[in-house]
């Protein structure tokens, strides 16, 4: 049995839904955790790697939160996120690689695909927007694209968040009473419901294909977002061979004393109106 064939075995297998992770103890090591990834995205600038980060799973299986948690401290011109729309009418007819290429990271810099090329092994194939055969050549094609990226230098994680059916459907169901959450529920994402095993097929056929000793997928189980979260970028930082980079601290100027500038007058200008007085009159 391969590695990839052992997880999907692994991943059928129904298991308890595990204790939520303590808050207070999930909030201190998050900090921790990003402190070390400011730490880890300074030596990427002074190494020039490219870095390239997948995160893919089913819906709602916490991938967005936990790219949220990575980049949240992060300097934006480093680290970025791609999530690319459906393609137009002109990227059908390019070579299916192609739009994602465009988004690859130059030195220096960390690119985290909220969803990747992947998605042709998954919604395009359960949901029929791709023929078999463009199917089965990316199949073929996956393994030798990212075998030539990382021949070219550049640093490839993949990670797919494993969630069960009973809470994707107690997520929807939340984000189907939640106004703030509402728009992440996409008529997709209720069909994915119906679509469960399709789904569960297609992920384990892309895992057999594309789990290479190159390029290997680490699976992340989800079903308590804290402790995915901390899994992950623990894991991230674990495989990374990064190292700190010593940076002295930098010393405020002292401010020289003023040349007779007076500002004009607030009332001269647009400002905001104050809401938040408010809120102050009204408690």
């Amino acid at each position: 049995m391969t590695v990839s064939e052992s997880w999907v075995t692994a991943m059928t297998t129904s298991a308890e839904r595990p204790k939520r992770f303590p808050k207070k103890l999930y909030e201190a090591e998050l900090v921790r955790l990003q402190g070390e990834l400011v730490q880890m995205q300074e030596w990427v600038k002074a190494s020039g790697t490219r870095l390239v980060v997948i995160f893919e799973g089913r819906d709602a299986a916490g991938k967005g939160g936990a790219i949220q948690r990575v980049v949240e401290n992060l300097n934006p011109r480093v680290a970025r996120i791609v999530a690319l729309p459906t393609p137009t009418e002109r990227e059908r007819t390019q070579w299916y690689f192609q739009r994602y290429v465009a988004h690859l990271p130059a030195a220096g810099e960390i690119v985290l695909l909220d969803r990747s090329w992947y998605n042709r092994a998954g919604v395009e194939r359960v949901m029929g927007f791709c023929t078999p055969g463009e199917y089965h050549r990316f199949l073929r094609q996956c393994p030798i694209f990212e075998e030539m990226l990382i021949e070219d230098g550049i640093v490839l994680r993949k990670y797919w968040f494993s969630v069960s059916p009973d809470e994707q459907e107690r997520r929807f169901r939340e984000r189907l009473a939640n106004p703030l959450k509402s728009w992440k529920l996409s008529p997709m994402d209720l069909e994915s419901i119906s679509r469960w095993d399709d789904y569960s097929r297609a992920r384990d056929d892309m895992l057999v294909a594309t789990d290479t000793d190159v390029a290997p997928w680490t699976i992340v189980e989800s079903e308590d977002k804290r402790r995915a979260r901390l899994n992950v970028i623990a894991h991230l930082l674990d495989t990374i061979p990064w190292t700190r980079i010593e940076r002295p601290a930098p010393e405020l100027p002292v401010r020289p004393p003023g040349d007779g500038y007076v500002r004009p007058a607030r009332e001269l200008g647009r400002a905001v109106p104050d809401h938040a007085a408010t809120l102050l009159d009204e408690a």
